[in-house]
């Protein structure tokens, strides 16, 4: 007799068309990773777009991704870690039934979700203020000079400008050989095709600020459908633990029976994964 089995004696109700608890268990696991995989056959479209999009417009992304608050993302990331985690102790308790404890990670799950969904709100408001938006919605405001950007462009117009004089100079003065009896009769080598050892630098406009490449909302169109489509799931989550929070006041796990907490906990940690690679591909890359 199996785990699911004995849960079965404790009171835990199986369906008619199942033989018993564990059967029934296995049948729920085997129709969530099914779910699970075709989530990812989803995302992974959508990130196959990216790679496309990117691999035929590298300097749209290299100009987006300067706009993105990397601490933001990060904290985003600690924050569905963390819930995670929290997640995962919330099934340990159900197969314990340590009711208070499950009651208290679904909460604390709950709450990382919520904290997730405000961090990225607090991003879209900074978009939509400066006008990076979506498509035809992408009309970048003059205010956002004072962003992460516009502090980025200054370097590398400064770094573009102060390699340009370097290597005019170089240019100007002529080679001379080491003084010393140690001096080589050696003559110097013919110059090479110019450019070859030229630093490479991102365009710049007259300002000294990174230049906007051409179909720039590409990369904000990408952003929010992404993003915006994960923070659809991250809902969903939220819904799926408020109804398991409502299971457990109801009594429903006093039993042993943990296979709703399970399931749920298992498209979490999707979530969550998701995260880390949009987090990755759309904050880190350049």
């Amino acid at each position: 007799m199996s785990e699911h089995d004995h849960a079965s004696v404790d009171g835990l109700a199986v369906d008619h068309h199942f033989e018993n608890a564990d059967q029934q268990y296995q049948s729920a696991k085997l129709g969530m990773w099914i779910f699970l995989a075709t989530e990812i056959l989803f995302f992974g479209g959508l990130i196959v777009a990216y790679t496309v999009y990117r691999a035929n417009h590298p300097e749209v992304f290299v100009f987006g991704h300067h706009f993105l608050d990397k601490n933001l993302g990060a904290l985003n990331t600690v924050i569905l870690i963390c819930s995670s985690l929290t997640a995962a102790w919330a099934v340990r308790a159900a197969q314990l039934k340590q009711i208070g404890m499950l009651k208290l990670m679904i909460l604390l799950t709950m709450l990382c979700a919520f904290g997730f969904l405000g961090v990225k709100g607090v991003e879209y408001h900074s978009k939509w203020k400066h006008g990076l938006l979506w498509a035809g919605s992408y009309h970048p405001h003059e205010e956002h000079e004072g962003s992460a950007v516009r502090e980025n462009a200054e370097g590398v117009g400064e770094e573009a400008a102060a390699t340009s004089a370097a290597v005019k100079q170089m240019e100007a003065a002529p080679p001379t050989a080491p003084a010393g009896p140690d001096r080589s009769a050696i003559p110097p080598a013919a110059e090479g095709p110019a450019g070859l050892a030229e630093p490479v630098v991102e365009p710049v406009d007259e300002h000294g600020f990174a230049a906007e490449p051409a179909n720039a909302q590409i990369y904000f169109s990408i952003y929010f459908l992404l993003t915006g489509l994960h923070g659809i799931h991250v809902l969903g989550g939220i819904g799926a633990f408020a109804w398991l929070l409502m299971c457990a006041y109801r009594g429903f796990f006093d039993s042993g029976h943990f296979t709703r907490v399970d399931m749920v906990a298992l498209y979490w940690h999707l979530v969550d994964l998701i995260w880390i690679y949009l987090f990755l591909l759309l904050y880190l890359i350049d």
